[in-house]
């Protein structure tokens, strides 16, 4: 739907949410969550907003409401029904107007810092509680700036000025946030920011409603639904860009490399190269980037080339410039790159190109790029790649799924798939949930979705809890090639129960696919389980609309199906005394 775009139709939003809600909830395969909302303001419209935007993600919520001003007081003392509940998020939806003292002007600077940091414990003093209790992430808003500032400009230096206290109180919430996983920030004071400071504090709404402008809720919500999305796995993958008057202004064919604008020596050329700068800095948060252009290659890698430009062909896993549909090439490259075309984001300048792939590939990202002066500000507001955590590997996704590419061409020159194996030299370490490796695991069992066997996601603790329990065996495997450090690309976790061990957690990143790794991670699997004791391996089956992949995964090992329903839950047994090992031809450096 358009409404949910940047920039939001906030009228759209607001006046048909019931429609636009019912027709939302007609989408297969929803996951569903629990969010708990605690309130230092009304939260009703939050709610009703959030629910939206994360049904936009495919994320059915069912949602607790504190009541009004009640935040502090649930999260401290709890109460029934938020017990009751064992939310899967809780979302603290605080303003300015929730902090209980600002400094006056007769107080000294001990005095102010005193007042500081009472404040900010009351708040750890209930991120913990809610943490000890609930043990699920945390989202908390910042504050934005007060309405008025007493002192004018000075406000914001002055020890006693409300702008420097709500400053310095925000960023003792980073300093927290920077040191626990599984908390995250709300940056309203960003959002207030880009709205309209004036606007968003409009004292009317306040007074009435006990809340800020209506009309500045919807990006409230849709910030928060960014976090969650990006928690479970959600977030766009690849950006995929046009070339000419998207990277560059001109056409590259007509124009020549020459003529096309780019850099500071032409007019408007500035402004592209500061896109392709905010392009070349998404790798470095683990977006992925592509070309999707119609053009002639030779002309595609010139202006790539160009002296004033800041990307080069090596920054794309995929330079598809040619004469085909639009469409028909991101489907190519999806293919290509083992991931499903909603992980896309299609970036170009004709509104006619953005229409076909947005009626053929409903799954992609078709942002309104109108505007060359617009293109960051849109695909910024639009949160397709928000982080969450930033993993080592994920800086080196253009390297990987470059490897990718490079495997596959190296594929192509064998006959012999054994051959091409052995032609890798492939070298993997198999370890427990080692400290360094927790960020990598959770966030592998948030992101996979077709090679999972049982769609299990983890927190951080959740991962910890599992390595420090006597009853779990658990292996993440990293995998290196001649082209390539692969990082932690599987990850299997089981309960053992008796003397059987019951696998809740199985599932490897696609980019490795078929090399093997599957088989050493089981050949591996299974002689733990001899040297423990145990006698039977059950594993698990759950579909969903995207792992079908590995449906029968367990009967190429050996496993027999014993039970299996009308949702398609499948479940399998494995004597392990049975079991006849796997060829690999992956060298297992290291176990522990």
């Amino acid at each position: 739907m358009d409404c949910f775009n940047y920039p939001i139709d906030v009228k759209t939003l607001r006046r048909k949410k019931a429609s636009i809600r019912r027709t939302l909830l007609e989408q297969p395969n929803l996951i569903e969550k629990k969010i708990a909302v605690l309130g230092g303001s009304t939260t009703n419209e939050v709610v009703d907003q959030l629910e939206l935007f994360l049904l936009s993600y495919g994320i059915k919520a069912d949602f607790y409401q504190s009541e009004y001003g009640k935040y502090w007081e649930d999260a401290m003392f709890g109460s029934p029904e938020l017990d009751g509940f064992e939310p899967d998020i809780i979302f603290i939806h605080t303003n300015w107007r929730n902090i209980i003292d600002f400094p006056q002007m007769n107080m000294d600077k001990t005095q102010v810092d005193d007042m500081l940091e009472a404040e900010y414990q009351r708040f750890e003093g209930m991120w913990q509680r809610l943490s000890e209790k609930f043990n699920c992430p945390i989202i908390q808003n910042n504050f934005e700036r007060p309405n008025y500032r007493l002192m004018g400009n000075r406000d914001v230096w002055d020890y006693r000025g409300r702008a420097n206290f709500v400053s310095r109180l925000n960023q003792k919430f980073y300093e927290y946030a920077d040191g626990h996983t599984g908390f995250y920030i709300n940056d309203i004071d960003y959002l207030a920011a880009d709205f309209g400071i004036s606007q968003w504090n409009d004292a009317k709404y306040w007074n009435m409603y006990k809340c800020i402008n209506m009309d500045a809720i919807p990006y409230i919500a849709q910030s928060v639904a960014f976090i969650i999305k990006s928690i479970y796995g959600r977030n766009k993958k690849v950006l995929a860009l046009d070339l000419d008057n998207t990277l560059w202004g001109g056409i590259v064919g007509d124009d020549g490399v020459e003529g096309i604008k780019i850099g500071p020596e032409v007019p408007q050329g500035q402004v592209y190269a500061e896109f392709q700068q905010y392009c070349k800095s998404l790798k470095d948060i683990g977006a992925v980037l592509a070309v999707d252009s119609k053009n002639e290659e030779a002309n595609a890698l010139a202006g790539l080339n160009h002296p004033d430009g800041v990307l080069r062909p090596d920054d794309f896993v995929d330079i598809k410039a040619n004469w085909e549909p639009k469409d028909r090439n991101l489907e190519q490259m999806a293919s290509e790159l083992t991931l499903g075309v909603d992980s896309f984001v299609f970036a170009d300048d004709n509104p006619a190109e953005r229409e076909i792939v947005s009626a053929q590939l409903p799954g992609v990202a078709v942002p309104a790029m109108d505007g060359a002066e617009n293109y960051i500000k849109v695909l910024d507001h639009s949160g397709y790649f928000e982080v969450t955590n930033l993993s080592a590997e994920d800086m080196k996704k253009t390297d990987m799924y470059h490897a990718k590419a490079e495997a596959s061409k190296a594929k192509a020159a064998f006959a012999d798939y054994s051959e091409y194996l052995k032609s890798l030299d492939m070298k993997a370490s198999i370890t427990g949930f080692a400290p360094i490796i927790v960020q990598r695991v959770s966030q592998l069992t948030n992101k996979s979705n077709q090679f999972n066997l049982t769609t299990l996601r983890c927190s951080e603790d959740d991962i910890r809890a599992m390595e420090e329990s006597d009853d779990y065996i658990c292996m993440a495997g990293r995998l290196v090639d001649k082209f390539a450090d692969n990082g932690i690309v599987t990850v299997v976790a089981g309960k053992i129960v008796g003397d059987a061990l019951d696998i809740s957690l199985w599932l490897m990143s696609c980019r490795v696919l078929k090399r093997g790794m599957e088989d050493l991670m089981m050949n591996q699997l299974v002689a733990e389980a001899r040297s423990k004791g145990i006698n039977k391996i059950v594993g698990h089956y759950y579909p969903t609309p995207k792992n079908a992949m590995v449906q029968n995964f367990f009967d190429d090992y050996g496993f027999s199906l014993t039970d299996t329903d009308e949702a398609g839950n499948k479940k399998w047994e494995l004597n392990v005394g049975d079991y006849s090992e796997k060829v690999s031809y992956i060298e297992n450096e290291i176990l522990n």
